[in-house]
């Protein structure tokens, strides 16, 4: 399975944010769509960091609720790791799990595309497996 089968069948529709704004307004975006991070873009096709639900615990054990009024530029995460359409699900789930995040933008010829969670990746995997068990046990009852 390839990144475009999962982005085919979610949507490639991205919540994003601008740089320039505050910390409150991120929170309040994140809450509206219920999602646990945002693209940071300020054009809407091209990636300048991503900032998640963590980032902004970590600045508030920081700064306290003063973070609210800094510009999500300021948290962000700016070395964003991307997938493509064509990667496997296997090689994605493998660079999710050992760099330790949690969403992946897809990038199409350095635009954004879509956006993947782990949660995307773990779905589609118990499907595949799910789908392999039925064909099993269809052939061991047939």
């Amino acid at each position: 399975m390839r990144i475009e089968d999962i982005v085919r069948g979610k949507g490639a529709a991205v919540v994003t944010i601008e740089p320039s704004a505050s910390v409150e307004d991120l929170v309040g975006l994140l809450g509206e769509h219920r999602i646990g991070a945002v693209v940071v873009t300020s054009d809407g096709l091209h990636i300048d960091g991503i900032v998640s639900e963590r980032d902004v615990v970590r600045e508030l054990g920081k700064q306290g609720a003063a973070v609210l009024t800094k510009l999500v530029s300021e948290i962000m995460t700016a070395n964003v790791h991307t997938c493509g359409l064509n990667d496997s699900l296997e090689e994605t789930a493998h660079t999710m799990t050992y760099q330790r995040i949690r969403h992946l933008p897809v990038v199409v010829d350095g635009e954004l595309h879509g956006v993947i969670s782990i949660g995307d990746v773990v779905k589609n995997r118990i499907d595949q497996l799910l789908d392999e068990r039925n064909h099993l046990l269809g052939y061991l009852h047939a």
